[in-house]
């Protein structure tokens, strides 16, 4: 059966890996794995979830009602998280790709590293042009046309790969940083800003090492019971932190919850918005929830999960990343870089 599509009301965020990313020097890698493999970074490539609530709200990835609708509980604010440090000890500026320069050996023994039974597989080189992205069917607004981001859960792609987002901001894990930067897992950042403002540092760190950050709201609302106002302070004023922030203006934006309206898309497009990516797959520490009856991954898929820690789900975020990454390498998938293909 389909599972009743809703996102986690307490606060979440995300990360994209590509050119501009970093990993970790020869020197580093030495340290853990010579004794291991006796490889150094030689080349080669064989190409080779404790949810904390529910609210009750509208089932995520369908426009909402406008203005004046009951949007249900608002969010409550989640624990903020420690101060974020610098991941790894020395990094030098890499690509896109950048395991594929790594032996066998030296993936395999960083995945077992960091507890995966399974080397994750590697993406294949992006397309050289992207693809063209149209709103799923069923996600359209009211008066909606093809002049608006389009709202999509699976990117029009043949390749195995899947594209994993993570949305809010409350943890703020060094080890994540760490572990997605060892491994090159890309994943792609949705920031609310009242979640992540006590430590924009780690953000940073993150856009350092690859990751894109994208909008998620200022404070995490039902846009659709919000006025045209509201709704623009909320988008638009999270873009302009973002942009002052981190220095570049979001082009991705994901409406709380998976909701929106046409307010939301055509505010979203006046302040520099050109896509809205949903999800397919929701993934936690302890299982996957999925939109479609099949259960299963398909090429494109867009996973969603959240910045959260042990005290809201029982797991840290390395938990989280091992469980989905079992799911998707089993699968037969690589995680590939949203950004690169939208």
């Amino acid at each position: 059966m389909t599972t009743k599509w809703r996102e986690s009301g307490t606060p979440h965020s995300e990360r994209g890996r590509g050119a501009g990313g970093h990993r970790p020097a020869c020197a580093v890698l030495a340290a853990l794995l010579v004794a291991a493999v006796g490889s150094g970074c030689a080349s080669g490539s064989d190409g080779q979830s404790g949810d904390t609530e529910h609210r009750d709200l509208p089932v995520a990835g369908n426009p909402g009602a406008e203005a004046g609708a009951n949007p249900g509980s608002n969010p409550a604010a989640g624990q903020p998280g420690g101060p974020g440090r610098r991941a790894g000890e020395v990094r030098v500026p890499a690509g896109a790709h950048e395991n594929a320069e790594l032996s066998p050996a030296v993936r395999a023994a960083l995945a077992k590293k960091w507890g995966l039974d399974k080397t994750p597989l590697i993406a294949p080189p992006p397309p050289a042009v992207k693809p063209r992205i149209t709103t799923r069917r069923g996600f359209e607004v009211e008066g909606g046309d093809d002049s608006l981001p389009p709202v999509f859960t699976t990117v029009p792609t043949k390749d195995r790969v899947v594209f994993l987002t993570m949305d809010d901001g409350s943890e703020k894990d060094p080890e994540l940083l760490q572990m997605m930067d060892e491994l090159d897992i890309p994943y792609s950042a949705f920031l609310t800003d009242y979640e992540v403002s006590d430590n924009y540092g780690y953000f940073g760190e993150a856009q350092r090492l690859g990751v894109t950050l994208n909008n998620h709201t200022l404070g995490h609302p039902y846009l659709p019971g919000l006025s045209y106002a509201e709704q623009e302070r909320e988008i638009c004023d999270e873009q302009d932190i973002i942009e002052k922030r981190f220095g570049k203006r979001p082009i991705l934006f994901r409406p709380p919850y998976g909701n929106y309206n046409g307010d939301t898309l055509r505010i979203a497009k006046s302040c520099g918005i050109r896509a809205v990516p949903l999800w397919n797959a929701e993934a936690f520490p302890d299982r996957m929830e999925w939109r479609e009856e099949d259960e299963d991954l398909h090429p494109g898929d867009i996973i969603l999960t959240h910045f959260r820690g042990r005290g809201e789900w029982g797991g840290s975020m390395a938990d989280l990343v091992r469980a989905v990454m079992r799911t998707v390498t089993d699968r037969g998938y690589a995680v590939a870089r949203l950004e690169d293909y939208v």
